[in-house]
């Protein structure tokens, strides 16, 4: 969930609980901003640029001081309040384009351009999306906003920027131990890189704990069985890891061979696989990491930069 290195910006909205009426299709798409799911007939076609899949022994070079990533599934009793139907992973793209993704048909569905109050010049920069689809987007000046991943709607939060010293970063859900509350984590761009969770209703940003030097530029994504991981680039490869969600510290990491994050990146856990958004060459690229098989192929490809994904942990976990 995150853009080129120079941009981010916290959106966030300020939703106030989904009548049963308001529940999508889609497990990422209840909002109390009371959206429809999105227009299935507006779909943007991404099986042109399929690469194949590259042998799995030359994609992870794992480093001998860590294990690799682990993702086991959890059981389903944290799904008890989730509505019925599709889950999609979120993106949000530099010209405030909002789309849903789904990774069955690896299909893009346009929901429409978000408007945030007084946004100007500025343009969003990560983005992480709760358990009932709502939408937290920080733009790059340290705004945070909440959209509704129905309508596109937009309104602003009460969060102060530079909390703590951070302006930018990376955001994502994890649930609480796989229950059915969750928290927002996010990985910040300053000097010193740090891991933190945003108070969602006071909106305060509290450190858990500084992250290893290795660690640079990270993006975050948590699943519903309480795992949290960090897409990042230690200046020279880029890397998926393992985060201990109470210390910020590395329990796994595996090396992705060929990923490039270029202008914006972001990612997102779905059915058991990691899907990364990378910009290397003016345009975003869609790949998919399968860590059971350490396998990487290109899946789809997107005309604008995607900056930001969100996805809910009522996603599926395999």
């Amino acid at each position: 969930m995150r853009k080129a290195s120079t941009l981010r910006v916290l959106l966030g909205l300020s939703l106030g609980a989904c009548s049963a009426s308001a529940i999508l299709a889609s497990c990422g798409a209840r909002s109390e901003l009371g959206i429809d799911s999105p227009d299935a007939s507006v779909v943007v076609d991404a099986t042109a640029d399929r690469a194949d899949v590259v042998d799995a022994r030359d994609v992870v070079d794992v480093q001998d001081t860590l294990p690799p990533i682990d993702v086991k599934p959890q059981p389903d009793a944290n799904k008890q309040d989730c509505p019925v139907g599709e889950t999609y992973i979120y993106l949000i793209t530099t010209s405030y384009e909002l789309y849903a993704f789904y990774p069955p048909d690896n299909r893009f569905i346009f929901i429409g351009k978000i408007q945030c109050p007084g946004q100007g010049s500025t343009t969003p920069f990560s983005m992480a999306v709760d358990r009932k689809g709502v939408a937290y987007i920080v733009y790059n000046d340290g705004r945070l906003f909440r959209v509704s991943t129905l309508t596109a709607a937009c309104v602003a939060t009460t969060y102060t920027p530079n909390q703590l010293g951070a302006t930018t970063f990376g955001m994502g859900f994890s649930s609480d131990q796989g229950g059915t509350t969750e928290s927002l984590y996010v990985a910040t761009d300053q000097d010193t890189k740090f891991l933190g969770k945003i108070d969602t209703k006071a909106y305060t940003l509290n450190k858990v704990g500084n992250f290893s030097s290795t660690i640079g530029r990270a993006e975050l994504t948590g699943t519903g069985g309480g795992g949290l991981y960090a897409f990042y680039d230690d200046g020279v490869s880029a890397y998926i890891g393992q985060i201990d969600k109470t210390n910020a510290k590395l329990t796994g990491e595996s090396k992705l061979q060929g990923v490039q994050m270029g202008q914006g990146w972001a990612f997102a856990f779905w059915g058991g696989d990691f899907y990364l958004f990378t910009a290397p060459s003016g345009q975003s690229l869609v790949t998919r990491y399968r860590p059971s098989t350490n396998s990487v192929v290109e899946v789809a490809r997107l005309s604008s930069v995607i900056v930001g994904a969100g996805v809910s942990t009522c996603a599926p976990q395999e």
